[in-house]
């Protein structure tokens, strides 16, 4: 039942509204004035769902009750009334975080109706939060390493802030899901969350995917479309693979990031948006800015609030934690049992370079849950390449960049024999899209064969 705290200092006043509240379903308790407000408050402000306040009362004041009391409980919804009302009254007493201000003598309908507005935007607020909440820790970033404290620090530090951030690191380290905190723990929180991912759209295309088109812009445009950073509006847009974009593209993004307005393709109207941009890559875009691939004014618009997302092979103490959370996690999807995983098997991930990260890891626990018939995870069941570290970083290479082509381009290698060099079946084992495991195997020079 619905519980409120009616708070005046004339009697006759309570007990009429007591009555007409109790009839109505409400469960109801009184006071007779601000000091008696306060202490239940002190007592019952945890059962309560909205104070009634009067403010004309002897000594303590409604308003001085409301100001102290939204210190103390800030989410407890308060309705003022008063027989002396005027504008600059109610202004004052919405500063301090009423709902509402009604005047005396007051109206049973009007009463109830504000009331009943009242109760439901609190529920709306508290149900609000819930869910953020529960998206908080959906997208919670796991680990307890020192890399993995500072990035938390970091986005603690950044997302309440408007500024623009550049995320950086290998692929399938968890720059989206950064990217994703950021978002939900920043002001724009309630407003979309809109990611393109810059790698999977054709060239062709992606003009229109980001700033919409009109009708008849181009063969097949058949209806007005808005693009994403219109859907993006007032929240976050979400940019991975921003290196992957062309010059082209780019020119127009760093428009869009300096006037905050764009057209549509085939369209002449300027859209105004006010957007937050987070941008990712796993390239170094000062190697691609220097090949002419990238350009320099966009990098240093983007890079406002710069991130770096560590390699899991840099933060092996979390990954017991992440291999656990990711058994649980698919163990309640399936419907199994849950399965623990023997310390024999957790030496052998730990040891394990992981050169396709968090995504590769997350894959292997996938498996493992489907695929193991017991209830525990031994070190057999894990394939050869983790089981006795066959894919490690070796020495090859004079320099770090040249070691990791060529610790990457043998790790590839494996996968690819691994899978019968199916293309699309070994993307989607380490967690790329196609496309992209294409251009590395060119770029890796993979001869491609069929054992």
């Amino acid at each position: 039942m619905t519980r409120l705290l009616i708070v005046d200092d004339e009697e006759s006043i309570r007990r009429s509204l007591a009555g007409l509240l109790s009839d109505e379903g409400y469960d109801v308790a009184t006071a007779s004035d601000g000091n008696a407000a306060l202490a239940v408050l002190r007592e019952e402000a945890a059962d309560l769902d909205l104070v009634l306040l009067d403010i004309a009362m002897p000594g303590r004041d409604g308003m001085q009750v409301l100001e102290e009391a939204r210190g103390r409980w800030p989410e407890l919804p308060f309705v003022m009334m008063s027989g002396h009302g005027t504008i600059e009254t109610a202004v004052r007493a919405t500063r301090l975080g009423a709902f509402d201000f009604i005047e005396k003598p007051l109206s049973a309908e009007k009463l109830l109706l504000t009331l009943q507005h009242a109760l439901d935007n609190h529920r709306l607020a508290s149900e609000n939060q819930r869910l953020r909440a529960q998206a908080l820790r959906a997208h919670e970033i796991l680990g307890t390493s020192e890399p993995i404290q500072r990035l938390k620090q970091q986005i603690a530090q950044a997302a309440p802030t408007n500024g623009w951030v550049l995320i950086t690191g290998e692929n399938g380290t968890g720059k989206e899901l950064v990217a994703r905190q950021i978002h939900l723990q920043s002001k724009r929180a309630s407003e979309p969350f809109v990611e393109v991912n810059c790698a999977a759209i054709p060239e062709e295309l992606i003009e229109s995917e980001l700033f919409g088109h009109e009708k008849g812009a181009f063969t097949g445009a058949i209806a007005r479309k808005r693009g994403k950073f219109e859907l993006a509006d007032r929240g976050t847009i979400f940019l991975d693979e921003i290196a992957d974009m062309s010059l082209k593209t780019q020119a127009k993004v760093l428009r869009v990031l300096q006037e905050s307005k764009f057209e549509r393709v085939g369209g002449t109207e300027p859209i105004e948006v006010d957007v937050r941009v987070i941008a990712a890559t796993n390239k170094e875009l000062e190697k691609e800015i220097a090949a002419g691939n990238f350009r320099e004014d966009l990098f240093y618009r983007l890079a406002v609030i710069p991130f770096h997302v560590a390699p899991l092979r840099e933060r092996r103490e979390d990954i017991p934690i992440l291999a656990k959370s990711f058994v649980d996690e698919f163990c309640a999807e399936s419907g199994a049992r849950v399965k623990t995983i023997a310390a024999k098997a957790i030496d052998a991930i730990q040891n394990y370079a992981w050169p396709g990260n968090v995504r590769e890891l997350r894959n292997l626990m996938e498996r493992l849950v489907l695929m193991t018939p017991g209830e525990h995870i031994t070190v057999e069941d894990l394939p050869d390449t983790v089981r006795i570290g066959e894919v490690r970083p070796g020495p090859s290479g004079s320099t770090l960049e040249e070691a990791r082509r060529a610790f990457e381009r043998e790790w590839l290698l494996a996968k690819l024999r691994e899978h019968g060099w199916n293309v699309s079946r070994t993307a989607e084992v380490v967690g790329l899209a196609r496309e992209s495991l294409s251009r590395k195997i060119r770029a890796l020079q993979i001869e491609m064969k069929r054992d």
